[in-house]
């Protein structure tokens, strides 16, 4: 799919100014002293469990072109609903789940996306504070009995907004079922347990929830240790990417593609994806 391939080089994209990525060494010179003659912004609108390596892979992406990327990182539903409402602009959307995809696909949709490419995944797991209380229990004991414990704060995400807040309801409402545990359905029915995607991984860190439900991409780029969702099916986060009708550089975007394709895909194995070249998984 030539217009997926296209989409991906947009879809990894980061908001950071030239003078700040040079003053603070992020940005190198090329060997000539300095960056590339390449000008111009990529805008990228990106999943929000992604918003880590997006700046990784923005920085590495100026540093060798000269062009700048302008990331929007979001629940991937919201982005496709901002898309659709013609309240976001981008040249590139990166989803983690294909249904928003296709929510933006053909001409009932508005045809904003020609066709998508899957260029990587990452499994949904239960990330915890490391100085929980609850953290050895989740390292000996299955997982959803751990989080029925009293005094236990669990956080998940919105699925309305996001498609990581889908795969958490299938996660508790399948072990719920499967094994009789109202409990685990009253978790999934509890609307006080819901945070916004970008917010979960600092509550994490900062203590404030002993486990959070996440792409294990974003568990790595926080450094917080997880475990796996043992007992469900196989619930992974797709990411695909798609250039935009309309998109505002369209030369850019190409030449991000291009470079992400070759020089960026070990910056996103080094991220813990799993990611999906010509078809083949490089892990």
């Amino acid at each position: 799919m030539s217009t997926g391939i296209t989409s991906l080089r947009n879809r990894l994209g980061v908001t950071v100014s030239t003078l700040a990525l040079v003053a603070s060494g992020v940005v190198g010179l090329s060997p000539s002293g300095a960056a590339s003659a390449h000008t111009g912004t990529v805008k990228v609108l990106s999943a929000g469990s992604l918003s880590n390596v997006m700046m990784l892979l923005g920085a590495a992406f100026h540093r060798d072109t000269g062009y700048v990327l302008q990331d929007t990182s979001r629940g991937s539903s919201a982005l496709a609903s901002g898309i659709s409402s013609k309240t976001l602009q981008g040249d590139v959307f990166i989803s983690a789940s294909t249904s928003a995809d296709r929510s933006l696909e053909g001409a009932a949709h508005g045809n904003w996306i020609n066709g998508y490419t899957t260029f990587g995944s990452s499994p949904d797991v239960l990330a915890y504070y490391p100085h929980s209380k609850f953290a050895a229990a989740l390292r000996s004991y299955p997982w959803y009995e751990v989080i029925q414990s009293p005094g236990f704060v669990l956080g998940r995400t919105d699925p309305a907004v996001d498609p990581a807040g889908v795969l958490d309801l299938d996660a508790l409402r399948g072990i719920g079922y499967a094994y009789d545990m109202p409990s685990l359905l009253a978790l999934a029915a509890n609307p006080h347990n819901v945070y916004a995607e970008e917010a979960v991984p600092g509550l994490l860190q900062a203590g404030q929830l002993d486990a959070a439900f996440m792409y294990s991409v974003s568990a790595h780029a926080a450094r917080l240790p997880y475990v796996a969702l043992t007992g469900t099916r196989h619930l992974d986060a797709h990411y695909t990417v798609a250039t935009l009708r309309g998109a505002p550089d369209p030369v850019a975007a190409r030449a991000f593609v291009s470079w992400l394709l070759t020089k960026g895909t070990p910056i996103l194995v080094s991220q813990g994806l799993t990611v999906v070249v010509h078809g083949a998984s490089v892990k």
